[in-house]
């Protein structure tokens, strides 16, 4: 339903303390070159203003990462875990803060915000705890004589470049792995969602992290960050969420100084519904994956491809609940917010027109939602078979799109006609099924009748144009270290 424009007014004004609007660099929140401000995309509302980051700022920054490196790379590993869960524990006291502002910056609805706060508090404590437990290994040579050791490093000054979408989950789970493994940091966020990434900053500096191992950029060009640090020798490590371009693009830029890079960028999502599968559990699950965040993330459903037996079912319940979902102000009741900027929403016309010519049939929605803020409606377009304008194509939007598909050798071949290979689903009853079909699947992540899998406990990345490397699980920390191989000649005989 469209949103009211006297609760949007009320919802707005909602008094939140946010954190300093300024850049913090060396331990200190200090001004930039100007300022810009931050809108609530369910009103256009003001939210604040903050600092304006320039190249100069960025190498200030650098230089205060690169002075604290020693020092921080040294620190006992319980130390630094020490530091962590202070922080954690302080961020569990700032629940309703984070929450409100990651609605007013994002626009996601608050229950949202909650549930990201909360994973995200998971992801902190994950690497707090990982801190003490990287280990090395110590083994004879293979032809004897002396030792392989193996110890892990810190890699060094990271560049970590969050996104919009999901604003304290991404600052959390990079900073979180750097500064678990002894890396010292450059943030710079999104520009839209700049208070949150600012709150979380201060946390940190509230538990006593030592100045200069976190630095925050805000800015209103990215590049003027990315291009400098990128080209600076003591930056050894960038970590990006976003774009495919823009990953590509910054790999380039990285590759004069051979930087490790992690990228985790664009998706093309297939949630496969076999003919076996429970369609009540698909459809819920589908709703939730399809219009989490409006549809603006990653990971979201961006093709549904459903065997012809189940399809009507299927699309029926669906379009019923899509058609129950409430549209509005984040802080209000709702089930979906706004598209992060009239610019998004406005070109969704654009895309559906795209849609139908290529033989897609709107089913429900469809339409920009008038009045204030940047809403539309929650919409299904079925097409009969694949289709080009599809495959490869991140919708980013409250749009599912349904294929009918003749049986799993059609699902899978569909599923994988794609560049791209971050997430997938498939529903099955069947586990042998199921396990068969998730190998198959050309894709770094496989939700097995579940619409939602991430957890700190899990690798998450995925492959081809999707990106490189895995954040959290087991081996997320490690993407912060280089292992050194240390030999060691054994004497034959002691004296």
């Amino acid at each position: 339903m469209p949103p009211n424009s006297t609760t949007l007014a009320a919802a707005a004004n909602v008094a939140v303390a946010l954190p300093s609007g300024q850049l913090y660099i060396d331990g200190a929140w200090v001004a930039g070159e100007g300022e810009f401000e931050v809108t609530n995309p369910a009103d256009g509302s003001r939210v604040g203003a903050v600092a304006h980051a320039t190249s100069a700022h960025a190498l200030r920054a650098l230089d205060a990462a690169e002075a604290a490196q020693a020092a921080w790379g040294r620190l006992a590993p319980r130390a630094r875990a020490d530091l962590m869960h202070r922080a954690y524990r302080l961020m569990l006291d700032q629940e309703d803060a984070f929450a409100r502002i990651m609605t007013l910056e994002s626009g996601k609805p608050l229950s949202e915000s909650r549930a990201e706060f909360k994973l995200s508090a998971d992801f902190l404590l994950w690497f707090a705890e990982q801190t003490a437990h990287v280990h090395g290994s110590y083994a004879e040579s293979s032809h004897g004589g002396f030792r392989v050791m193996v110890h892990h490093q810190p890699i060094g000054p990271c560049l970590l470049i969050t996104p919009w979408n999901f604003p304290l989950l991404m600052i959390v789970r990079k900073a979180g792995a750097a500064l678990a493994a002894g890396c010292t940091a450059v943030v710079k966020t999104a520009q839209e969602t700049p208070f949150t990434g600012a709150l979380f900053t201060q946390v940190l500096h509230d538990a006593g992290f030592p100045s200069g191992v976190v630095n925050l950029l805000h800015t209103r060009t990215s590049s003027e960050i990315s291009a400098p640090l990128l080209k600076d020798r003591r930056i050894r490590k960038v970590s990006f969420t976003g774009s495919t371009g823009v990953g590509a693009l910054l790999m380039e830029q990285g590759a004069r100084n051979i930087v490790n890079c992690s990228m985790e960028l664009g998706g093309d999502g297939p949630f496969v519904v076999l003919d076996d599968a429970d369609i009540d559990l698909a459809v819920a699950q589908a709703v939730i994956c399809k219009f989490r965040n409006a549809g603006q993330a990653c990971v979201a459903a961006n093709r549904i491809i459903i065997d012809k037996k189940v399809e009507a079912e299927f699309t029926e319940k669906f379009i019923a609940k899509v058609k129950a979902l409430t549209v509005g102000n984040g802080l209000d009741a709702v089930d979906v917010g706004p598209m992060i900027s009239a610019k998004q929403r406005d070109g969704l016309a654009a895309t559906l027109t795209k849609l139908t010519e290529a033989g897609g049939r709107t089913l429900a929605g469809g339409n920009p939602i008038a009045g204030p803020g940047y809403f539309f409606e929650p919409t299904v377009v079925r097409f009969e078979g694949p289709s080009e304008v599809m495959c490869s194509n991140e919708l980013f939007a409250p749009i599912a799109t349904i294929f009918p598909v003749d049986g799993a050798a059609e699902a899978i071949a569909l599923a994988n006609d794609t560049q791209f290979g971050l997430a997938s689903y498939v529903f099955t009853r069947d586990i042998s099924r199921a396990i068969g079909f998730a190998e198959r699947l050309a894709f770094g992540m496989v939700g097995i009748n579940r619409g939602i899998m991430a957890d700190a406990a899990a690798p998450f990345g995925g492959t081809k144009a999707s990106g490189i490397g895995r954040e959290a699980g087991q081996d997320g920390i490690y993407e912060f270290m280089e292992p050194k191989y240390m030999a060691l000649t054994v004497a034959d005989e002691l004296s």
